[in-house]
């Protein structure tokens, strides 16, 4: 049996930071993996992170058009992708989109890298 490979650090600090709701500073982790390794999952992580930076700042607007651009580029990506449960998150977007809508507070999601839903044989992992 082959050892599983470690999660990308800089996606480890990405769940983190936004565990911790610093949202931008979870973009900003991200940002030179996303050019790197031309991901768009990690470009729809992005997005997804600067939807809440929306929320931070109270611009309906800008979340409503940031969880779209990221529910675009993460819906390729289900059910599952380098450990993160891309449906659940997909699902707490519509949950979102459904809240902004209604002028209802917005739930937050506490992001889980889970192993179980991390082949390592992800592009985004090579020449680590």
């Amino acid at each position: 049996m082959s050892e599983r490979r470690p999660f990308p650090p800089p996606l480890r600090r990405f769940v983190e930071l936004f565990n911790e709701a610093r949202f931008w500073d979870g973009h900003e982790v991200l940002e030179d993996e996303w050019r790197a390794k031309k991901s768009d999952f990690y470009q729809g992580l992005i997005l997804y992170a600067s939807a809440f930076v929306h929320v931070q700042r109270d611009n309906r607007h800008g979340i409503l058009a940031q969880l779209d651009k990221a529910t675009r580029r993460l819906a390729p990506y289900g059910p599952s992708y380098l450990g993160i449960d891309v449906e659940r998150l997909l699902l707490h977007a519509r949950t979102v989109r459904a809240c902004v809508e209604r002028g209802d507070p917005v739930p937050l999601i506490r992001l889980e890298l889970d192993p179980a839903l991390f082949p390592g044989t992800e592009p985004e992992i090579r020449d680590e």
